[in-house]
């Protein structure tokens, strides 16, 4: 796929997960290039059904809710592509995912972009194997895989928190390196894959421009704000016990092992992924900091 292959229709999208970090971008970006747009969450109800148009394409809200199937026909009447957001939390997505996207073909849906993360490859676990099936049931199709999100350290995110209350970022993950990417990048990369002439049809890892450490997260947050942040060194079962405070014991170890991973380097890498998708260059860390972190940290001096 090359940026030379320009948008070359203007599909019908159902957006699932329409109000996440990732959704609601995807939502914004594909109306933008004259898409229309089906903004599927739990909570749209029928009172919000108005048509929000741009002018290019129109956002319309529709309910959808994994875990009722009798949410699905009607958010999938018309649809010609799906953004495709995991339930959140659960640790057999398939389960829920597969015989959805059933329906959604059955329905006439051609196109499929799934949001997956680059620690989960093909046929691993959760998400993994709703990315092995994909191909079987439709013919165009990406899977995205993005590293870890900058938006991490913003709004309410276990990161964020730490840095406001404590100045602190803890992590397991020792010297390691993550490629960063933003929001922003990763909805660029989902809207061509779902409006260019030619689909993926291949998974797309996602990162930002470097990889950097939490050390120099850290290091690049306290520039940009003023404020001293330090990267606390924990144990993999430090991190666990922190984290089970928070979130059920299995994903709490589920997460404790991805910093384990990152000590070991396996995040240590960069791709050309969202340039050669969009023709622009991923945003970098601290130009993220500077714009969303000093941002938050002006409001809240106010």
């Amino acid at each position: 796929m090359t940026t030379a292959e320009t948008h070359h229709h203007h599909p019908t999208v159902l957006v699932i997960g329409a109000s996440g970090t990732t959704g609601s971008r995807v939502v914004a970006q594909l109306a933008a290039l004259g898409c229309e747009v089906r903004a599927a969450s739990r909570r749209a109800a029928p009172r919000e059904a108005a048509r929000r148009a741009t002018p290019q394409g129109g956002i319309r809200p529709a309910r959808f809710d994994w875990y009722d199937p009798a949410t699905y026909a009607e958010a999938l009447r018309g649809a010609d592509a799906l953004y495709l957001v995991p339930p959140i939390g659960d640790p057999d997505p398939a389960a829920v995912m597969l015989p959805f996207l059933d329906r959604a073909r059955t329905a006439g849906v051609r196109r499929v972009a799934l949001l997956s993360s680059s620690a989960i490859p093909r046929g691993g676990p959760a998400v993994g194997r709703v990315h092995d099936a994909l191909p079987g049931l439709f013919d165009e199709w990406a899977v995205l895989r993005p590293s870890w999100f900058m938006q991490n350290f913003t709004g309410d995110h276990l990161h964020a928190r730490s840095i406001r209350t404590g100045g602190v970022i803890a992590t397991a993950t020792g010297d390691g390196r993550v490629g960063f990417v933003d929001a922003d990048d990763i909805a660029a990369v989902a809207a061509r894959a779902l409006t260019d002439r030619a689909a993926p049809n291949t998974d797309l890892v996602l990162t930002g421009p470097e990889a950097l450490s939490y050390d120099a997260v850290a290091a690049i947050i306290t520039q940009v704000t003023g404020r001293p942040v330090t990267h606390r060194r924990l144990s993999v079962q430090q991190v666990r016990d922190h984290l089970a405070a928070d979130v059920p014991a299995d994903f709490a170890a589920l997460l404790a092992d991805l910093d384990r991973s990152i000590a070991e380097g396996a995040e240590d890498r960069t791709t050309d992924t969202v340039e050669r998708m969009t023709g622009r260059p991923p945003r970098r860390f601290a130009r993220f900091a500077e714009v969303e972190l000093a941002k938050a940290a002006e409001l809240k001096t106010r």
